[in-house]
């Protein structure tokens, strides 16, 4: 049995509904990741961790988007996630 509640696409409403299809067009994906859907019961942690990650991601400085998402794939495999 899961100890972590995750919120499906079809049953998200309300602002996690809106969150969720943000992050789809932001990413250029058709899938919510699973680690908003695991955010997803608290719909205000999920909004603030998205946004944090939009901020970090996707905003301006040195490094771009390219770069700063092979920089943490790179650490997520040094570190061994299996995620």
């Amino acid at each position: 049995m899961a100890s972590i509640k995750m919120i499906p696409e079809e049953e998200a409403g309300g602002k996690v509904k809106e969150i969720y299809r943000e992050i789809k067009k932001t990413l250029g994906i058709d899938f919510v990741p699973n680690m908003y859907k695991a955010m997803a019961p608290n719909p205000a942690y999920l909004e603030a961790n998205w946004n944090k990650i939009k901020t970090v991601m996707n905003g301006s400085g040195k490094l771009d988007s390219l770069t700063k998402e092979i920089i943490a794939v790179a650490v997520s495999a040094v570190m061994g996630c299996e995620y």
